[in-house]
């Protein structure tokens, strides 16, 4: 018996044994191969295709977890063409486009040798099996001479390739920016390994397909994919060789870097005269980083720093020594413990720049091409055209049309033909006006819509890199970060030319940014867009509720592609300004900011001194922001703590008490204290009841129905008490700064007490 025990055991960890050393084959989720399939595998995963190049298996080695989805017949690859192009295959099938999924593959090596249906030409795929990640990039195609014929192109027509097709799972998180589908067990993701590959999903009944797609217009030979799938706890360490492997800015690095989560201190007015100032309200505040806007640097055309004036990036007079200058002011910025970064429109052409006018720049953008059908003399006000005007910009100040070096403004056009634009004004935007010959091409200009004083480059010229020669000469004077503003402002397809414009600029930055955010993204920047996108500013009366529909409904959507969002950009209000009587006050940025750290992402304040100096409850608002920014910085926030402020409905403070140590408390406002003139906030702590409450626009008496006995006052917890005088059976207490009321009185006697409260 014991001997038939012991070699029972033995087999058992022999078979244990054999287990393992085929990467858990039993967990392939009972999946038998049969002859002809085709395996791909690497340290983390096993694929395996059917001789037929369906997805039949796709295992994580570590956990045995199967992650194909089951039943459907979904083929590795496919192609895509404009029409059939075969001559009897074009008599039998329609003309249109039409996709073709692959039918046959066979492994040559590194290689896979794939065929398609209908189509006679066969893809080379190569592989490269690396242990985190598998490669998958088109080399070449296999034509025989006799496919095509005696028809007289560049076979083969192919207009699309997908260089992966893979049937997924679903899993409890799907990241739509990175094309990761993951939960606590495995993460798969199929992802780009260089700007021109096309990435995209589609959801299906009980699964996914993640795509990566090479396009003749972009690239089509050479375009790379990898595939990537590990234990969930992995996953960043996969996406991190291909980052190195493939040279690509390094997003899990700055992910995992400190300063992904501190918030900013932005401003467009950071001179060698003002530096100083901004430094110290900087400090004020906690703010570890501040983000320069480029009018404060460069000058725009005819004298204006905004839209209109991009593109020659030339230094203001604050800066006679140029880059010397600017250094000296970064280094002075660095040298008070504040790190620099840089604001920039990268995408942006100004119209008084001298890349539109006197000679419109052959390589601004346009929307749609026209071919003149009757030459433009120089006096003609009508410009008649082949192509059909229908639907064209008719937005005022957007209506404009680029021949040669002249651009001309229209009123209408015919959809019928002649085809004509009418009630033309020639030499538009002070260009010079020219005559032009019958069929020039020219077309829409791409004015920008943020209020159309600019124009877009086109991303398929070389002028996004002269640009980004421009703009790395002043970030490379000591900036560190940046923020790339206006980033939807390209060609389509704006899935490659959003991230591929950004990269044209970021690969020119010397040292690579720590991290940078845009104002878009698309699914390439996740490798250098690792702080996302920050949301605009919000009116201090419409604060929170846009902090509850935007940024924090945006944080966990953002969790699921394993990065952060920024919660601000922030205005800055005074009370009583124009667009707001309350102005900013130090309970909005408390929720917001709190808000924020819930889900380890920061804030962008948009400063302005003049506001700073004037705000009566400055000092308390850059005291929240001060310890908010210390708790991110130490890491203080628990677990449980970022859970409960995911809360959006309970308002929270955080404290300094009497220990002076933080402390996390929930507060609810007591409205209209005073005809609104006082904010006041209670809350409960050690068994007694508290208001903290301040003056909204300058200060006065508050007149409060309370014995002076019922309560203590002070500045802050635990500090010395405030004497507090008494009139008419009511107390008379300072109402300025934020300060703190003890009682122990119960919670609707405070807040009546408050509700019936004036101010003198």
């Amino acid at each position: 018996m014991n001997r038939m025990m012991t070699a029972g055991t033995k087999l058992f960890c022999a078979f244990a044994l054999a287990v393992c050393a085929a990467g858990c084959a039993l967990f392939d989720s009972g999946y038998a191969p049969a002859k002809g399939d085709v395996t791909v595998e690497n340290s983390r995963f096993k694929l395996i295709l059917g001789a037929d190049c369906a997805v039949k298996s796709l295992v994580v080695k570590q956990t045995g977890e199967e992650c194909a989805a089951p039943g459907d017949s979904i083929a590795l690859f496919s192609v895509t063409q404009d029409r059939p192009f075969n001559n009897e295959i074009k008599l039998i099938y329609p003309n249109t486009r039409t996709t073709y999924q692959a039918n046959s593959v066979r492994r040559d090596g590194n290689t896979l040798i794939v065929g398609f249906e209908i189509t006679p030409y066969e893809a080379v795929v190569e592989l490269t099996e690396a242990p985190d990640y598998v490669a998958f990039t088109l080399k070449d195609w296999i034509v025989e001479p006799a496919d095509y014929g005696s028809l007289r192109f560049t076979p083969p027509p192919v207009r699309e390739f997908r260089v992966v097709q893979l049937p997924v799972k679903n899993r409890k998180y799907f990241g739509q920016w990175l094309n990761v589908s993951w939960d606590d067990d495995a993460a798969v993701a199929v992802v780009g390994a260089m700007p021109q590959t096309q990435i995209a999903h589609e959801r299906r009944n009980g699964f996914r397909i993640l795509a990566a797609d090479a396009a003749r217009d972009i690239k089509l030979r050479g375009t790379c994919a990898a595939l990537v799938a590990a234990p969930a706890s992995a996953f960043l360490d996969c996406m991190d060789s291909v980052e190195q492997d493939y040279k690509l800015p390094r997003g899990v690095q700055s992910r995992r870097s400190a300063a992904i989560n501190s918030s900013i201190y932005w401003s467009s007015d950071v001179r060698p005269s003002t530096v100083d100032e901004h430094i110290k309200y900087a400090k004020m505040g906690g703010f570890r980083m501040m983000l320069i806007y480029y009018p404060a640097i460069v000058k725009g055309s005819g004298g204006d720093g905004g839209y209109g004036g991009i593109g020659e990036y030339a230094f203001r007079d604050d800066y006679p020594n140029g880059v010397a200058d600017l250094s000296a002011m970064l280094n002075k910025i660095k040298a008070a413990g504040i790190t620099p970064g840089l604001h920039v429109l990268h995408t942006f052409i100004g119209f008084k720049s001298p890349y539109v006018t006197p000679v419109a720049d052959h390589r601004l953008n346009l929307t749609r091409r026209f071919t003149l059908a009757k030459p433009l003399g120089e006096a003609d006000t009508t410009v008649y055209v082949e192509e059909n005007p229908e639907d064209s910009v008719m937005c005022d100040g957007c209506r404009l049309l680029q021949f040669g070096g002249e651009l001309v403004s229209y009123e209408g056009y015919t959809t019928e033909r002649p085809y004509r634009f009418t009630g033309c004004k020639r030499g538009a935007l002070k260009t010079n006006v020219t005559a032009h010959p019958l069929g020039q091409i020219g077309g829409l200009l791409d004015v920008c819509e943020f209020g159309a004083r600019s124009v877009y480059i086109d991303q398929n010229s070389d002028l996004q890199d002269e640009i980004a020669e421009k703009i790395a000469r002043i970030y490379n004077a000591g900036f560190c970060f940046a923020y790339f503003d206006g980033s939807e402002g390209v060609n389509v397809p704006q899935g490659f030319h959003v991230p591929n414009a950004q990269y044209r600029v970021w690969k020119k930055f010397t040292p690579e940014p720590l991290f940078t955010e845009g104002a878009a993204k698309a699914h390439f920047s996740w490798h250098h867009l690792s702080g996302a996108n920050a949301f605009d500013i919000f009116l201090p009366e419409q604060f929170k509720e846009m902090i509850r529909e935007f940024p924090a409904m945006e944080a966990p959507l953002m969790r699921q592609d394993f990065s952060r969002i920024n919660f601000g950009w922030w205005g800055f209000w005074t009370p009583n300004e124009r667009q707001t009587k309350l102005g900013t006050q130090p309970d909005m940025f408390e929720y917001g900011t709190s808000r924020a750290a819930a889900w380890d992402c920061p804030v962008t304040l948009q400063t302005s001194l003049d506001k700073f100096r004037k705000h009566p409850r400055m000092a308390d608002i850059f005291e929240v922001m001060r310890r908010w920014e210390d708790v991110r910085a130490k890491n203080w926030l628990t677990p449980a703590q970022k859970e409960t402020l995911k809360k959006l409905d309970q308002e929270h403070i955080l404290l300094v008490n009497e220990k002076k140590d933080y402390e996390l408390v929930p507060y609810c406002e007591i409205p209209n204290v005073a005809g609104g003139n006082i904010r006041a906030f209670q809350f409960d702590r050690n068994g007694s009841r508290y208001v903290v409450y301040w003056h909204v626009s300058g200060s006065g008496t508050l007149s409060l129905p309370l014995a002076s006995g019922d309560f203590e006052l002070v500045n802050e917890l635990g500090g010395e008490k405030t004497s507090v005088a008494c009139e008419g059976g009511k107390s008379l207490l300072p109402a300025d700064n934020r300060r703190y009321l003890k009682t122990s009185l119960s919670s609707d006697a405070v807040r009546k007490a408050f509700a019936d409260a004036g101010l003198k």
